[in-house]
């Protein structure tokens, strides 16, 4: 009985150690697994992780590329801000001083009979003043003020009658081995624009392509209507969503660093040699247009490579509008009627007031704005014609006000050597008349001054 409690024991303890070590064995087992599926869990997120971290470097770096392009724009419109300003003034200088250049010729030419040997003198100087106000007109651009894009345009139509223009021929007679290539799509193209700005644009681009092209190539001008999509935006340099006129100016030359293209639209810079003519102005005003016309270019281009420029024009859905057409001087002259001519140039108010007698109209003048309400408290006019600055006194926009508080509804047109600003479109919504830029010829006020009369008040 006691070797069976002994053996019974024994087997007892022989049977724990048994169970003990399942436990363990099981336990570590267990203990492993456990580690085993943690550290794959583990792996996983650290994959998990690496993979958010790469992906959140990628945006930061999209981020910052993004904000060192906003950046360099923001720094390139201050830069032109600046410029435009400056330009501006000195515009509205040499407008006014080129007023009488084109203007007298002008004037004069009217009164010379056929055979006078005059009339070519006459012709060349009127030629190169209207040349000179050109070359102001891109200055006007830089300071991107006045310029009216609320017109539709057919820019397929503009090309095609740039390719028919006496620039063109000169473009193809300086370059005969530029060999050059057009691509229309057979859809319409219109746009809301400036036809004066889109020329100056067009020249200027297919001018710049032909001359990085002097051992000769291939110049394609490339027409198109594009959609596009969310899809597309980044890839086109941000160009938003929308329905687009693409026009794609490319060429074979000798192409452009990527320095050339971060300096490109500043005025002035140029890689050209200093025998080619030029106002050094051609780039900054194609970007100063393509701003004013709220399209976006890019340019893709690397040394000995070639150069494409690709602008996006926003697409109008808009008809196009027949344009006027020319009038003969017999249908500008006016019945006699009281025209009051206000300017404090002296030279100025003597041109106007010759080419307004010319056109049939009794004139008087004032030197400033007191000086025009003076004259209108006593007298009456059936218009007036102001500048909208006169330093030294009020502007054209306060005589006008209070010319209106004597005179409600008066007649008045409004003209300025700067290019349409804010203030003219203040004094149009009181019921001021059309704009006239400085230079003008007879013509151009005629047909100004005739059409206000003619309103009814």
């Amino acid at each position: 009985e006691t070797l069976l409690i002994e053996s019974s024991i024994v087997f007892l303890r022989i049977f724990s150690s048994q169970i003990i070590f399942s436990l363990i064995l099981f336990g570590a087992q267990h203990a492993r697994n456990t580690y085993r599926f943690n550290l794959a869990r583990a792996h996983t997120e650290l994959e998990e992780v690496q993979l958010r971290t790469r992906k959140l470097n990628e945006d930061l770096t999209a981020e910052k590329n993004r904000r060192d392009q906003v950046e360099t724009k923001l720094r390139q419109a201050h830069k032109m801000e600046a410029i435009g300003r400056l330009s501006s003034a000195v515009a509205h200088d040499l407008n006014n001083v080129l007023t009488g250049i084109t203007s007298y010729p002008d004037l004069l030419l009217l009164q010379l009979p056929p055979e006078s040997p005059l009339i070519k003198p006459m012709q060349s100087i009127k030629r190169s003043g209207l040349k000179a106000a050109a070359i102001v007109q891109d200055l006007l651009t830089l300071s991107r003020r006045g310029v009216n894009i609320n017109k539709t345009v057919d820019l397929r139509s503009l090309i095609e009658q740039y390719l028919e223009s006496p620039e063109f021929e000169q473009i193809q007679s300086n370059h005969p081995q530029v060999k050059i290539e057009f691509k229309f799509e057979d859809t319409q193209s219109y746009i809301q624009g400036s036809t004066i700005h889109l020329w100056k644009t067009l020249m200027n681009l297919m001018l710049n392509s032909a001359e990085a092209m002097s051992e000769g190539g291939i110049l394609e001008i490339e027409l198109q209507n594009r959609i596009v999509e969310a899809s597309d935006v980044e890839q086109l340099g941000n160009v938003p969503e929308g329905e687009y006129v693409v026009l794609t100016v490319k060429d074979t030359g000798i192409g452009m660093s990527a320095e050339d293209i971060e300096h490109i639209y500043e005025p002035f810079y140029s890689r050209k040699t200093m025998e080619r003519r030029g106002t050094g102005l051609g780039m900054t005003v194609v970007w100063g247009a393509i701003q004013d016309h709220n399209g976006y270019i890019h340019i893709d281009s690397a040394l000995d490579e070639g150069t494409t420029i690709t602008i996006h024009f926003p697409r109008s859905r808009e008809e196009l509008k027949e344009s006027s057409v020319n009038v003969e001087l017999a249908d500008i002259k006016g019945q006699g009627e009281r025209i009051l001519v206000v300017d404090d140039m002296d030279e100025i108010r003597e041109l106007l007031s010759a080419m307004l007698l010319r056109l049939n109209y009794k004139v008087e003048t004032a030197a400033s704005g007191e000086e025009a309400v003076s004259y209108l408290q006593e007298n009456l006019v059936d218009l007036v014609v102001l500048d909208m600055t006169m330093p030294g006194g009020i502007d054209g926009l306060e005589t006008y006000e209070r010319i209106l508080k004597l005179h409600p509804g008066q007649k008045a047109i409004f003209t300025s050597g700067y290019a349409k600003t804010e203030k003219i479109r203040e004094a149009q919504k009181l019921g001021a008349g059309p704009f006239l830029s400085k230079p003008y010829t007879v013509k151009d006020i005629g047909k100004v001054v005739v059409g206000e009369l003619a309103k009814q008040i």
